[in-house]
């Protein structure tokens, strides 16, 4: 009996073990995969103790037959082993992470044909800011803004105060670019449906999806918020590791976590969300893997490949720019402009991400080639204060991002965080200069620092000095125009253009 004991009783413990780490399906899928990302650092330390303890195994056997000479050079060539198996290691740990962007770069297509057409949308910083003042007597913290493409409008999520709490309300709210329009929905979580990411014990949401589907993991930045009438849904994008020795990431479908149950559903539809499905983490890995499209040594030494453009004038929101397709298809993509590794900063690539893809293998990575090539973001703020200075930047009014729009062409908004007043449009280098634009925030064309020749602008302000020859006396002095003439649209320009030259002559004085 106590033999069956001895015997029965750790086999009983394993099992118990088993049992728990099977049940307890979210801690051990955060285990599993973080193991994983430390196989090679296991391997490495592993193979320095192979090589340091030969030396050391065959010391010991010489002592045991009672020599005594090899003692010293068994000694000697440990600590040699020790050495080269370190130096493998971390060759192997560096040539591990060259193949590491290459697997994520697989799918790169790198070409030479124009950006596609984007339409402008509000900075991100400006969803974020006007998000607060919307949320009336909500009081809650905000926890995620992301821009859902599909409507154009930007989703807040904001969580319960407390710490076995989960979700208070989602706000989908309209910032339009020009307008007064201000449409939102708010929809509330009921408080049966606790869970929120990164909650405490049973109210973690990770948990609940783990449960669902074992082995998918997620990155909070990519989780976003729609309302589904007056009931909130949380999306969050899944990923699943791949590969051994070079460990990558996956889409995995998305889960979906209902607002007022609490029920979470995982699905492989991702076509059927209201918004991006493909995890913008992922994309921005694959962006970074571009480093690798030459060789290893090329990798090493950053001779390869493309940077994100992070030299400021994009501060809080600098890559994967969630953008619209203007060809009305729906499709959006995650678009990032970039610059050569190294120490230019002008923007000579661009790079798009789709927001959807069917099927659990990487998006296709499509890096468009820029010719003429951009100055840098904050090369391009620079100019824009310099040669809009009567409308930039008085008060709280700043240039916010820099982004691509399509073909050759780039977009900045003007105003502060509560008002975007003005956009600037532009194109790369034409005669060794920057072409630039200044419209309204709802596109309409107010003038050109130096219009592109053959561009729509160049030929719209020809129209308009034709037709300002046309309306002048024939004397050519400056006798009455007959107003009853003008069309709407040509009255509220005029009196955009008295108001502004009134507002400069006042700031002169």
């Amino acid at each position: 009996m106590g033999r069956r004991l001895r015997v029965g009783t750790p086999v009983l413990l394993l099992l118990l073990l088993g049992a728990l780490g099977w049940y307890a399906s979210y801690a051990t899928t955060v285990l599993v995969w973080e193991l994983r990302k430390l196989l090679p650092w296991l391997l490495a330390a592993a193979l320095a103790a192979l090589l340091g303890g030969a030396p050391a195994l065959v010391r010991l056997l010489t002592r045991r037959r009672g020599g005594k000479g090899a003692a010293g050079g068994s000694a000697v060539l440990g600590w040699l082993g020790v050495a080269v198996g370190l130096g493998l290691g971390a060759l192997g740990l560096v040539y591990g992470e060259y193949l590491q962007d290459r697997a994520y770069a697989t799918t790169m297509r790198v070409v030479t044909d124009p950006v596609p057409e984007l339409a402008a949308r509000a900075p991100y910083v400006v969803g974020e800011a006007q998000a607060a003042p919307n949320l009336g007597d909500v009081t809650g913290e905000i926890s995620d803004v992301s821009y859902l493409p599909d409507s154009d409008r930007f989703a807040v999520l904001v969580q319960r105060r407390g710490w076995l709490t989960g979700y208070e309300v989602g706000l989908v709210q309209e910032v339009p670019l020009g307008g007064n329009s201000r449409a939102q929905q708010r929809c509330r979580f009921d408080e049966s449906a606790s869970a929120r990411i990164g909650g405490w014990f049973t109210h973690n949401l990770g948990r609940k999806i783990a449960a669902e589907r074992r082995g998918a993991r997620f990155s909070e930045e990519d989780a976003y918020v729609h309302c589904q009438g007056d009931t909130p849904v949380v999306v969050v994008p899944l990923k699943r590791q791949t590969g051994v020795l070079v460990v990558t990431e996956r889409p995995a479908g998305v889960a979906l976590y209902d607002g007022a149950t609490g029920k979470v559903t995982v699905t492989d539809a991702t076509t059927e969300v209201p918004g991006p499905s493909y995890p913008i983490s992922l994309a921005a890995r694959q962006r970074e893997g571009t480093a690798a499209v030459g060789g290893f040594a090329d990798w090493w030494f950053e001779r390869s490949g493309w940077d994100a453009s992070e030299d400021g004038a994009n501060e809080g929101n600098e890559s994967e720019f969630t953008l619209r397709y203007r060809d009305g298809s729906a499709r959006s993509g995650y678009v990032t402009p970039l610059t050569p590794q190294g120490e230019a900063s002008s923007v000579v690539a661009v790079s798009v991400v789709p927001t959807r893809h069917v099927g659990t293998g990487l998006a296709p990575l499509t890096v468009h080639r820029l010719s003429p090539t951009w100055s840098s973001p904050q090369a391009l703020a620079a100019l824009i204060k310099a040669e809009y200075r009567d409308v930039c930047c008085w008060n709280d009014d700043q240039v916010f991002e820099v982004v691509p729009t399509g073909g050759t062409t780039w977009t900045a908004t003007l105003g502060s965080e509560q008002s975007i007043r003005y956009r600037v449009e532009g194109r790369g280098q034409i005669n060794g200069r920057e072409a630039t634009c200044l419209k309204n925030a709802d596109g309409t064309l107010v003038r050109c620092a130096y219009a592109a020749p053959g561009s729509p602008e160049e030929r719209e302000l020809q129209r308009r000095e034709q037709q300002k020859q046309q309306e002048q006396p024939p004397n050519g002095g400056t006798g009455p125009v007959d107003l009853t003439r003008y069309t709407d649209e040509q009255l509220a320009e005029l009196n955009r253009r008295l108001s502004e030259e009134v507002n400069r002559r006042l700031k002169e004085r």
